[in-house]
C-alpha cells in the first residue's frame, strides 16, 4: 500500500511541475510581447493603435467576413486572434490609404497575420470557404 501512495505522490509532483511549465511558457510569452521595441512601443501597443485608428474603416461586410475568417481558431483563443489579424488588416487598410476595409484587405491581413507553420491549414480553409486568395498567393 505505502508503494503505491509513493507512487500516487510522485505522478501528481510531475503533474504539478508539467502543468507550472506549461503555463509559464504562455505567460513568458505574453510578457515578450509587451517588451518595448526600438521604437518604444511593444507589439501589443501597435496592434491597439492599428485597431483603433482603422475602427472607422471597417463595415458590417468586412466585420463579417473577419468572423468567418477566425471560424477555425479554437474558441478559448478567438478574441485574441481575432483582435490580432484585425490588427494586421486596419494595418494594411491604413498603409493602402483605403476609404474602408474590404474582402482583399481581410485575405491580405489575414495571411500576413498568420505565421508561416499555418498556412498549410490557412491554404486549407481559404479552399474549402471557397474564398479566392489568387491575387494574394505570393505571401504564402
Amino acid at each position: 500500500m505505502e508503494s503505491f501512495f509513493g507512487y500516487f505522490i510522485f505522478f501528481w509532483v510531475f503533474l504539478l511541475v508539467a502543468f507550472m511549465f506549461i503555463g509559464g511558457f504562455f505567460m513568458f510569452r505574453k510578457f515578450l510581447k509587451v517588451l518595448p521595441k526600438a521604437d518604444g512601443k511593444s507589439k501589443l501597443d501597435w496592434q491597439n493603435y492599428y485597431v483603433d485608428t482603422s475602427r472607422h474603416l471597417w463595415t458590417e461586410d468586412s466585420k463579417a467576413f473577419l468572423d468567418q475568417l477566425v471560424s477555425p481558431v479554437p474558441t478559448p483563443f478567438r478574441d485574441i486572434a481575432k483582435h490580432t489579424i484585425s490588427a494586421r488588416i486596419g494595418q494594411v487598410a491604413l498603409e493602402a490609404n483605403a476609404t474602408e476595409v474590404t474582402r482583399d484587405h481581410c485575405i491580405e491581413g489575414y495571411i500576413l497575420a498568420t505565421p508561416p507553420r499555418d498556412y498549410k491549414s490557412l491554404i486549407s480553409f481559404l479552399d474549402k470557404e471557397n474564398i479566392d486568395y489568387s491575387a494574394h498567393k505570393h505571401l504564402l
